[in-house]
């Protein structure tokens, strides 16, 4: 299977990596496919000196530009969830100086730097214009979110409104979480109605923000998705409620939609995940998020008629629904068994002791 050409033939435009992988990036020289690329939060703590940082950045980003465009780095992923103050006292000077070592370099027009949070940060997020950050991380955040206004990068949210449904299927309508027809719910606030759950949490981010003094910091889904499987208790993951999400949002994005708090700003989104991933621990939802199997067969269709399909579907008449499609994708490491080396210029997995591939290591 030649990931290049697949995430190229279906009309990828983004990609985001959870490490610097140099065979991927190499697959993707002279493509238009932007990359993200991460930090992982057990470097955290080493990015703190510039130095070092400025080391990382010549092995892993300047030897790639600009042939690979990589447009921005992650650094950590879910740091304020993990419990770990060091982790998380570490965060902000880790991406200044990652920042700092991007500008002595030449990069900072070129890359930007984020790192990616959890909605389990907010303290409130309903109705979105009562949003609010916990009190507990406040001191994190606030210095946080002063540095992205200063280097006017995104704010960046893990969101999968499946989790609330998981969590309470009896009290959340499934059609307001699949972005289907549904009566909505109204914030008292604002009058604003909302007709699927993903927007409200992006406003009630926004509303977090501006309590905190800053309206002038956009927010990037960095990760949502659906199951296509679940276990007896994870009710909705389904290939059909996948494929309806997935496909819903898709057709959102492709109309440059924006959340009833900010109609006007088009929102990125990036979906989780492009593979399924086979030895994924916990549920069994956890291994079914991806767009495609390992072998490289597809899930479901999400494009406008979202049916299940054959081969079918990687004919070029099918790639114009995706257009401005982001993806989590492809990332080599300890829960992806697939070998991964560049032969010219595309990328080709190849099976290892019948092991599959993964898209995330989270």
């Amino acid at each position: 299977m030649v990931v290049a050409g697949l995430i190229q033939s279906i009309g990828i435009s983004k990609v985001k990596l959870y490490d610097a992988d140099p065979k991927v990036l190499s697959a993707f020289a002279n493509s238009n496919t932007e990359f993200i690329i991460g930090i992982g939060n057990e470097n955290i703590l080493n990015m703190r000196d510039t130095t070092k940082a400025q080391a990382w950045l010549r092995q892993n980003v300047q030897p790639y530009l600009p042939q690979t465009k990589i447009t921005c780095i992650t650094v950590g992923n879910e740091v304020f969830s993990s419990n770990d103050t060091a982790l998380m006292s570490n965060l902000l000077p880790a991406m200044q100086s990652i920042h700092e070592a991007l500008v002595s370099l030449g990069l900072d027009k070129q890359v930007i730097v984020s790192t990616a949070h959890s909605a389990a940060i907010l303290g409130n997020s309903y109705p979105p214009s009562t949003g609010s950050f916990r009190e507990d991380l406040a001191q994190y955040i606030q210095p946080l979110l002063n540095f992205h206004s200063q280097i006017k990068s995104p704010f960046l949210l893990n969101a999968y409104p499946f989790f609330a449904y998981k969590a309470d299927p009896d009290g959340i309508s499934l059609e307001y979480v699949l972005f289907q027809p549904n009566s909505g719910v109204t914030d008292p606030n604002t009058n604003l109605k909302y007709d699927n759950m993903l927007y409200a949490q992006i406003d009630s981010v926004y509303s977090a923000m501006k309590a905190m003094g800053h309206t002038d910091i956009d927010v990037t889904i960095s990760e949502t998705g659906w199951p296509s499987k679940g276990d007896s208790d994870e009710p909705g993951a389904t290939i059909a409620n996948a494929a309806t999400y997935n496909g819903n949002l898709f057709q959102r994005t492709a109309m440059n939609q924006g959340t009833p708090l900010k109609p006007s700003l088009p929102i990125d989104v990036y979906v989780f995940a492009l593979f399924n991933e086979n030895l994924k621990p916990g549920p069994t939802s956890e291994r079914n998020y991806g767009l495609f199997y390992p072998d490289g067969t597809p899930v479901y269709n999400i494009g406008s008629q979202r049916y299940l399909i054959s081969s079918s579907w990687w004919s070029s008449s099918s790639s114009s629904s995706f257009s401005k499609m982001m993806i989590i994708a492809i990332q080599s490491g300890r829960r992806h068994t697939f070998t991964v080396e560049t032969i010219g210029s595309n990328l080709v997995l190849h099976s290892c002791v019948a092991r599959a591939m993964g898209t995330i290591c989270s």
